[in-house]
């Protein structure tokens, strides 16, 4: 089987899992951590390289201020959890809005944590007007110049995004890597996530025609 070397996830659902389990919509983000770890590791079994969860946007945080404590805080225990496996761990967002979690400013810089491993990184408080500021500022049209200018300069393209919940838009996630990534839809919600939900999305992408255009 032909892997990809760097997965994008989106977890989507979470609020509409609450819902559906009658909750209060913030109920939905702590079921997701679990969802996390599962995934972390069954991505390190299969020897993916890469991996990227899209925590929350700088536009998220335009929700209810309920809500808004609650996936922050989610974030936050999820990152400290993978922070105790073996990984090359980067955290990406807006450090200068008063919504990125403080604590997590040690993550903002790689770390290689225990014997290191997947790098694996964490998109919070992350807006791709914000990741592109830079980009947008600089007259060059060189790819490695305007790669290098990126906010999220150190995560590489991605090869497959993932997103549960039965979306189907990439609601701004790595616009640049993102350019010629296949794009897999789960319609059960992330809290519902199932290994069987990585396997039949591998085995989907084994059989697309990568040609990253050429």
């Amino acid at each position: 089987m032909t892997l990809p070397n760097h997965i994008g996830i989106i977890p989507d659902g979470n609020r509409r899992w609450a819902v559906k389990n009658k909750l209060g919509k913030e109920k939905g983000y702590d079921f997701g951590l679990n969802p996390g770890m599962k995934l972390f590791k069954l991505c390190e079994k299969l020897g993916i390289k890469e991996l990227t969860y899209y925590g929350f946007t700088t536009d998220n945080t335009k929700r209810p201020s309920v809500q808004r404590k609650a996936f922050t805080e989610a974030c936050v225990e999820a990152v400290k959890m993978l922070s105790k496996e073996n990984v090359s761990l980067l955290v990406v967002g807006n450090v200068n809005s008063a919504m990125f979690p403080k604590v997590l400013l040690p993550y903002t810089v790689r770390k290689n944590l225990g014997c290191g491993g997947i790098r694996l990184n964490f998109l919070v408080n992350y807006g791709w007007e914000w990741d592109l500021g830079k980009t947008m500022n600089s007259q060059s049209t060189n790819r490695h110049s305007i790669i290098s200018n990126l906010n999220s300069h150190d995560i590489s393209k991605v090869d497959l995004i993932i997103r549960w919940g039965g979306r189907r838009r990439l609601s701004g996630f790595l616009p640049v890597q993102s350019v010629y990534s296949d794009f897999y839809i789960i319609d059960d919600y992330w809290p519902d996530f199932k290994s069987e939900h990585l396997m039949q999305a591998l085995k989907w992408y084994n059989h697309q025609d990568i040609t990253l255009g050429g």
